[in-house]
C-alpha cells in the first residue's frame, strides 16, 4: 500500500488524502482510553472518520473489516477502556477547513471536576454551531481548554435561554448523564416571566408536543395529540398586577417545552420571538427587556461517577433581575 510521504504506519495518526488523487487513509489501530470508553462502535467511527459516508461506516462494520481486539463486533458494541480497534483504509474528501472558533471571553464556570464542567451560559449564545451559526459554547470551550481530550454537551439550552449547562469531560459521565435525563432522574428548574396573573400555586401541564418545520424551514413545536408526551410542573413564585414570575420544573425535555406549554395556556414568555406576543415584546424592549425571559436556575442530580448528591443554583442575570426589580418599583409608585 502506498502511503503519502512514508511506508510506516503511525498507530495514532490518520492520513487524509483526497479522492481525486485516488488515495486513502492507512490502516489505523486505536487503543480506547477512558474518554472514549462506553461509546458505541458505530458512533465512535462516525466521530473519528468525518467525511466518510455513514452508509460506508455501517458496511465495514457488517463486513467485519473493523475489528475489536481481533474479532468482529456488532454496530451496537460498546467500547471498553483498553480495547484495540482496527480501522481499515477509508477514502475521504479533503476536509473543509473552516475558521476555528475564537477563544472569546471565558465562560462562567459554576463547577468543575475530572468528569464534569458546569457553566452559567449567557443568553444569546448557541450551545453548538450549525444552522447558520459558526460556533457555539462547545466549540468555544474546546478552543479555550485544548488540554481536555473530551468535551461534550450533556444536554442543550435554547440560544436565548441563560443558565446552567452541563458539559461532560469523560465518556462514562456523558453516558450516565444521558441515562439520568432519559429516566427523569435529573431535576431541572427554570425561571420565566409571563404577562398576566397566573393563579395556581402549583400546576401540572401535560400537553403532548409535536415538532414540525415551517415553509421557510424553521423548526417549530406545537401542542398536538400526534406529538410526544411532555410534562412541566409550574409553580407561582411572585405576581405583580400585569406579570407573573414562574418556576417551571421539567419532567421531560422536549424541544421548546416551556415556551409552547405556557403559550398554549395563554401565558407566552416575555420576549419570546417564536411563540410570544410580538406587540408586547416590542413594548417590553423599550422598557429594558431585550431578550427572552427564560433562565435555567437550578440543577439537582447524583454525580455520575462518585454517587455524590449535586445541587447548583445560578441567580438571575443582572438584566432580568433589574427588570423585575423595576416592576416592583413601578407597582409601588402606582399604589
Amino acid at each position: 500500500m502506498h502511503l503519502a510521504g512514508s511506508d510506516r504506519v503511525n498507530r495514532s495518526q490518520v492520513y487524509f488524502m483526497t479522492p481525486i488523487e485516488g488515495k486513502s487513509i492507512a490502516v489505523r489501530h486505536e487503543r480506547i482510553d477512558e474518554a472514549a470508553a462506553g461509546q458505541r462502535i458505530d458512533n465512535y467511527l462516525l466521530r473519528i472518520a468525518k467525511g466518510v459516508p455513514k452508509s460506508h461506516i455501517y458496511r465495514i462494520l457488517r463486513s467485519g473489516e473493523v475489528r475489536v481486539n481481533g474479532g468482529r463486533v456488532q454496530q451496537t458494541y460498546r467500547l471498553a477502556e483498553g480495547d484495540e480497534v482496527r480501522i481499515p483504509p477509508l477514502r475521504v474528501a479533503e476536509p473543509q477547513r473552516d475558521a476555528p472558533a475564537p477563544a472569546g471571553k471565558a465562560l462562567p464556570v459554576v463547577f468543575e471536576d475530572d468528569a464534569l464542567l458546569i457553566i452559567d451560559k449567557p443568553s444569546g449564545k448557541a450551545v453548538h454551531g450549525g444552522s447558520g451559526i459558526s460556533y457555539g459554547v462547545i466549540e468555544q470551550l474546546r478552543v479555550q481548554r485544548p488540554e481536555l481530550r473530551m468535551l461534550e454537551l450533556a444536554h442543550r439550552l435554547d440560544r436565548e435561554t441563560s443558565g446552567l449547562l452541563i458539559v461532560a469531560k469523560k465518556r462514562s459521565a456523558l453516558t450516565a448523564l444521558h441515562d439520568m435525563l432519559r429516566e427523569g432522574r435529573m431535576e431541572k428548574r427554570y425561571l420565566t416571566l409571563v404577562p398576566g396573573r397566573w393563579n395556581n400555586p402549583l400546576q401540572h401541564v401535560k400537553f403532548p408536543l409535536f415538532k414540525y418545520l415551517t415553509p421557510g424551514g424553521e423548526r417549530r413545536v406545537r401542542v398536538s395529540e400526534e406529538g410526544k408526551a411532555a410534562h412541566s410542573i409550574v409553580r407561582l413564585v411572585k405576581r405583580w398586577r400585569d406579570y407573573s414570575l414562574l418556576e417551571v420544573e421539567l419532567k421531560t425535555g422536549r424541544t421548546h417545552q416551556i415556551r409552547v406549554h405556557l403559550a398554549h395556556l395563554g401565558f407566552p414568555l416575555c420576549g419570546d420571538d417564536k411563540y410570544g406576543d410580538f406587540a408586547l415584546n416590542k413594548r417590553l424592549e423599550g422598557e429594558g427587556l431585550k431578550r427572552m425571559f427564560l433562565h435555567a436556575e437550578q440543577l439537582k442530580f447524583i454525580h455520575p461517577l462518585t454517587g455524590e448528591a449535586m445541587s447548583f443554583v445560578a441567580p438571575l442575570p443582572e438584566e432580568l433581575q433589574a427588570f423585575i426589580d423595576a416592576l416592583g418599583v413601578a407597582e409601588k409608585a402606582n399604589g
